[in-house]
């Protein structure tokens, strides 16, 4: 099973982590040594590492983006074209080509080689529930 797809099912913009779900697929998986490759499929969100122990870290990051890139119906975002699909689309769309869209993780003796405080993110940045597909390839 070198392949499969995670759905990972939002409530809305935040961070969901899917670290758990990740080490489960690496576990059932062949190699002891290799690579997992992770894609998330969608256009309007992304993929991250980051701390898993304290919330607040989760919380900061949402604040960031959401000031970094406020929705389109702010006075500061009056430039945009895209906007049929609400307010919250187009910058979407930016906060994910400012992250990541696929993660790479080494494997180690079966296990996936993350730091004590990692965890896997997949990263909403629309403000109304999705089901994102998550594409997980572990090569050895």
């Amino acid at each position: 099973m070198p392949q499969q797809i995670l759905t990972v099912s939002t409530r809305g913009a935040g961070l969901y982590e899917f670290t758990d779900e990740a080490a489960a697929f690496v576990a059932h998986g062949a190699a002891r040594e290799g690579l997992l490759t992770l894609f998330v499929r969608h256009t309007s969100c992304s993929l991250t590492i980051q701390e898993n122990a304290d919330p607040d870290v989760k919380r900061d990051l949402q604040a960031f983006f959401n000031r970094l890139v406020p929705p389109a119906d702010d006075a500061s975002m009056a430039w945009l074209h895209h906007t049929i699909e609400g307010p919250d689309d187009m910058p979407a769309h930016i906060k994910a080509a400012l992250t990541q869209v696929s993660l790479s993780v080494p494997v180690i003796s079966g296990r996936l080689a993350l730091g004590t405080w990692q965890g896997i993110y997949l990263f909403e940045h629309r403000n109304r529930p999705h089901r994102r597909e998550i594409v997980m390839h572990l090569s050895a």
